[in-house]
C-alpha cells in the first residue's frame, strides 16, 4: 500500500495538487492538519481514500483531532500534534500512541520532517510542511509510506525545490 503523507498546507493547495499528480497512483492520502478550509478540494484531488485531521488553524471544521486508522496490519494514530505538546518533543505523543495500541503515529504542526524509529514498538512520522517549511534549507516536504502486512514500513521523505514565495 502506497500512502501519500502530507501536512500543514494552510489552504495553499497548488503544490499538493502537483504532488498528487506526480505520485499517483496512490492507495491512500493522509493529511495531518492545518488544512484551513480546503477539505473538499483535497478530497477531490485523488480517487484514493483521503483521511484528514484537525489542526490548530482549522477552526470551522468537523474533522477530529486524533484518528485511529488500521491499514495492512498496522494501527496508525493520525493527529496534528498540537494537543500532544510536540513542539518540545514527540516523546509524549509516541507514548500516548503506544499506550493506545498504535505502532505508527503520523503528525504535523512543527513543519519539519521527522522519521523516528528509535522505539521499535512505535514509528513516529512527520512529513513536514508543503507551505511553510521550518527545517534547515526550508524546502517543502512530504512523505511516501509503503505498508505491507508483516513487513517493516518503508518511508521516504521527498523534498520539493526551493520555495519562491512566503515569509522566509
Amino acid at each position: 500500500m502506497k500512502i501519500l503523507l502530507v501536512s500543514d498546507t494552510h489552504g495553499n493547495d497548488d503544490l499538493l495538487r502537483d504532488i498528487v499528480k506526480k505520485e499517483e497512483p496512490i492507495d491512500y492520502m493522509i493529511h495531518c492538519g492545518d488544512i484551513e478550509g480546503s477539505e473538499d478540494e483535497i478530497r477531490y484531488m485523488t480517487m484514493a481514500p483521503v483521511l484528514m485531521v484537525r489542526g490548530n488553524n482549522d477552526f470551522y471544521t468537523d474533522l477530529k483531532f486524533d484518528v485511529s486508522l488500521p491499514l495492512e496490519g498496522h494501527r496508525i494514530l493520525v493527529t496534528h500534534g498540537h494537543t500532544h505538546g510536540v513542539y518540545s518533543s514527540h516523546d509524549n505523543l509516541r507514548d500516548f500512541a503506544r499506550s493506545k495500541g498504535h505502532d505508527i503515529v503520523m503528525y504535523g504542526h512543527i513543519h519539519r520532517p521527522v522519521v523516528d524509529d528509535s522505539d521499535p514498538a512505535c514509528l513516529v512520522l512527520n512529513p513536514g510542511s508543503l507551505t511553510y517549511p521550518r527545517q534547515p534549507g526550508r524546502q517543502p516536504s512530504y512523505m511516501l509510506v509503503k505498508l505491507e502486512r508483516g513487513k517493516k514500513p518503508e518511508v521516504e521523505v521527498k523534498y520539493v525545490g526551493k520555495k519562491k514565495r512566503g515569509w522566509f
